[in-house]
């Protein structure tokens, strides 16, 4: 009976120190960036810098990012994962806006030559 009782403060010592070591090592998990960076430079590559609104939206994600990673030095990791989200979601935005000005432009231009050719061919 007194093993058993031994064995059983054992048992609560090990789960306390397990309980520690895993809630210490889930407060130093690193902010999983790459997402995010790789969600601006799509952004950057797509021509964001050249359409005013998906510029904005690219320099708002740019600004969260660094924001969430000084949260994340802070060891405030909700609140960085959530900033990190917001810049995401500006970076996706602003390759949205980039893509829609490109699509603009191209049917722009596809209608010119539309008219051209009608004009051509009276």
């Amino acid at each position: 009976m007194r093993q058993e009782l031994q064995i059983g403060k054992m048992m609560v010592a090990v789960a306390f120190v397990a309980t520690a070591l895993v809630s210490g090592c889930a407060k130093n998990v690193p902010l999983r960036t790459e997402s995010t960076t790789s969600g601006i430079r799509a952004a950057e590559e797509a021509g964001a810098t050249k359409v005013p609104q998906a510029s904005l939206h690219l320099q708002l994600a740019r600004e969260e990012l660094e924001l969430a990673r000084g949260l994340a030095a802070k060891g405030e990791k909700e609140e960085a994962a959530s900033m990190l989200l917001r810049a995401e979601a500006d970076a996706e935005l602003a390759l949205a806006l980039s893509h829609e000005d490109a699509q603009r432009v191209e049917a722009q231009t596809a209608l010119e030559r539309v008219r051209q050719l009608r004009k051509d061919n009276q």
